[in-house]
């Protein structure tokens, strides 16, 4: 009973989202949400490299150096561009 969609039932399902959404917004929320999947994607990928790329020495003590810094890159195609951000630290003593 509800497991089969015809083509009457899927345009009308189409006919729905234009009516709720708006035809102007439609492009403007495909074309965001194609970005946020590949961030998405690109983020997935750089965690997976990071897993398989360990250090080969164990990391310096903080008080060696400094705070410790990430590039951000952008998904291809965006308009902004890397930014440096600042990794948490934890500074509670166990």
């Amino acid at each position: 009973m509800f497991g089969r969609l015809g083509a009457p039932e899927i345009i009308l399902i189409l006919v729905v989202i234009i009516l709720l959404f708006g035809a102007k917004k439609l492009p403007d929320m495909a074309r965001s949400l194609g970005k946020s999947a590949r961030i998405l994607k690109s983020e997935a990928k750089a965690m997976k490299e990071d897993k398989s790329s360990a250090p080969a020495d164990p990391p310096q003590p903080d008080d060696q150096q400094g705070p410790a810094q990430r590039i951000i890159q952008a998904a291809p195609g965006d308009v902004t561009s890397s930014r440096p951000v600042t990794e948490p630290t934890d500074t509670t003593k166990r």
